[in-house]
């Protein structure tokens, strides 16, 4: 047994609580090194002599990737503080507790982890209960409809680049909602829509003022309001980690220099500034990009500053939660008072985090409530674009996603397969529709939010960033209609049979020959063909309910996916 791959501690990424009285324990092991893991415990406050409040179940393997097997159980009690340990059974029996291993079962309690249930009851991460597995669509504001006409050398130009302006507007994406509510979708994501020079608006000079190319106030307003009606809700990109050069504060410095009371907002080096495009600026920036000069979130004036932006668009327009850009390089304590604000007054609102690798530390429950899910990008492109994954690897890679993150996390996560920050996967597959259908399948029928990038749905084509910001298409020429019916179907099979998208893999089998992944729910069978060449499978060849797909006479189709209920 390796002792040296068991990971748990006794805080509240591997034992915390889901509900008053209702608590969930984690522990993390070496692939395939147990056969058993049995959690013991007690009440640490009486005594064995006087009562014997000792129990033990039984935990779940409920996640394995390439190295680790991942347990947990869940488990009920009311008391002041819980003692436990693990019995950890392989080719030999150890006892875990304490940070000790032991070769006999644990009888004193101060070897034993601690739980204090009240504490874990107070920290309890409390994520929008409405979020749950919904459906995002992002939108790039200037490039998904204009309420204005334009014509259509301009609207569908491309390649796109970084400074072409083509006149989305807010009113243009009022007039689309109906096509969202068409296709399924729960919420909306919309990169930056206040007042900027640039297309992407991420350098943004007045955070209270909207972009007047694409509309007002008034129009975001309305905007909310409509989606609402739809049952749709409206999520907002908030860039806190840097601002434009005319920013009020950054323009006093350029003004004054040395003697600008803003000087502490910033991080300068020395003066006068360095602002020629081609010279490294001597001031800190979002890369090195002179134009988006860094904030310092350790000033109280800017913390106070911002976190009020985020207050006055939900209060003025209802918006349902922000997007946070450049999240990760963002100080945790300026987080942990961004959400302590937010929450005690809009304890509904979403905070999704933006970032590329693994947060655990952001995500404690006292930061976001969830994050943009690039491992999941990562996992689908390595399988379908690159190549370099085989099946039984792709599924370790979403294994390890689950094995990682929080239970209450893990269905909030935003799923996504492209974003303005990306080429379009289309493209990056090589407009291989029986791949992109796949891909999709992948996306829309796991659990988590989706992040369906505005025009995938109709096959849009795009490079890298800018290009993946073209205009939408909204002439049927451009559209792809086959892959529009694709994923309107399967959002509606993952709106009807919920129980697909359950926490729990009863089963699954990989098969790096054929390409197959077999995923068992509780009451669904998933099938995923990965590869080109058809595959036979005799269970195909028995009747079933069949939810999605096409069969015949036994034999899926390379690259498709078929569900069915058990």
């Amino acid at each position: 047994m390796e002792l040296s791959s068991i990971m748990h501690s006794a805080n509240k990424r591997y034992a915390y609580a889901l509900d008053k009285d209702t608590f969930l324990i984690r522990i993390r092991t070496k692939k395939d090194d147990l056969s058993k893991v049995v959690l013991h415990y007690q009440d640490k406050y009486i005594p064995i002599s006087r009562l014997d409040t000792r129990k033990e179940i039984e935990m779940v393997k409920y996640a394995s990737d390439s190295i680790s097997d991942y347990y947990e159980i869940e488990i009920h009690f009311h008391l002041v503080c819980l003692r436990y340990y693990f019995e950890l059974i392989g080719d030999e029996t150890y006892y875990f507790g304490n940070e000790r291993f032991f070769k006999k079962p644990i009888d004193n309690i101060d070897y034993m982890f601690d739980l204090p249930q009240t504490l874990r009851e107070e920290e309890m991460y409390i994520v929008p209960s409405w979020a749950k597995n919904k459906i995002v669509y992002q939108i790039f504001p200037s490039r998904f409809s204009s309420s204005e006409d334009v014509s259509e050398e301009i609207w569908y130009k491309a390649p796109m680049g970084h400074m072409d302006n083509i006149g989305g507007n807010l009113r243009g994406i009022i007039n689309k909602l109906d096509h969202m509510k068409e296709l399924g979708i729960d919420v909306i994501y919309m990169t930056p829509i206040f007042k900027s020079p640039s297309s992407h608006k991420y350098d943004i000079v007045d955070y209270y003022t909207i972009e007047p190319t694409f509309g007002s106030k008034e129009d975001l307003i309305e905007l909310v309001d409509k989606a609402h009606s739809l049952g749709i809700r409206v999520v907002l990109d908030g860039v806190f980690n840097h601002t434009s050069r005319d920013f009020f504060a950054f323009k006093d410095i350029r003004e004054n220099g040395e003697k600008s009371k803003y000087l502490d907002w910033y991080y300068i080096d020395s003066f006068p500034l360095i602002m020629e495009y081609g010279k490294r600026p001597n001031y800190k920036c979002f890369s090195y990009f002179g134009g988006m000069p860094k904030l310092r979130e350790d000033n109280p004036n800017v913390r106070r500053y911002f976190i009020d932006v985020a207050k006055y668009w939900i209060k003025e327009a209802k918006i349902d939660g922000w997007r946070l850009d450049v999240a990760d390089e963002i100080a945790h304590s300026f987080w942990r008072e961004f959400r302590s604000e937010i929450k005690e007054e809009f304890p509904e609102t979403l905070i999704i985090g933006e970032v590329w690798h693994y947060a655990d530390d952001f995500l404690d429950g006292d930061e976001w409530d969830t994050v943009m899910n690039y491992d999941f990008f990562f996992a689908v492109r390595g399988l379908l674009k690159e190549e370099r994954s085989t099946v039984t690897e792709f599924y370790q890679e979403l294994s390890r996603i689950k094995g990682k993150v929080h239970y209450k996390v893990y269905p909030l996560l935003w799923n996504l397969l492209d974003s303005h920050d990306t080429e379009r996967f289309y493209n990056g597959i090589n407009y291989d529709k029986k791949k992109m259908k796949l891909a999709a399948a992948f996306q829309l029928l796991s659990p988590g939010m989706p992040l369906v990038y505005y025009g995938d749905e109709y096959g849009m084509h795009g490079g890298g960033d800018p290009d993946s910001r073209r205009g939408m298409y909204w002439d049927k020429k451009y559209q792809d209609l086959e892959l529009y019916d694709w994923y309107r179907n399967l959002i509606s099979v993952r709106k009807k049979y919920t129980g697909i998208l359950d926490y729990i893999d009863v089963d699954v089998k990989t098969d790096d020959e054929t390409g197959l992944l077999r995923i068992e729910k509780k009451d669904y069978v998933i099938l995923y063909n990965t590869k080109a060449k058809e595959i036979f499978l005799d269970e195909l060849k028995l009747k079933m309910e069949l939810i999605t797909g096409n069969i015949s006479d036994g034999y899926m189709e390379g690259y498709s996916v078929f569900v069915y209920k058990k």
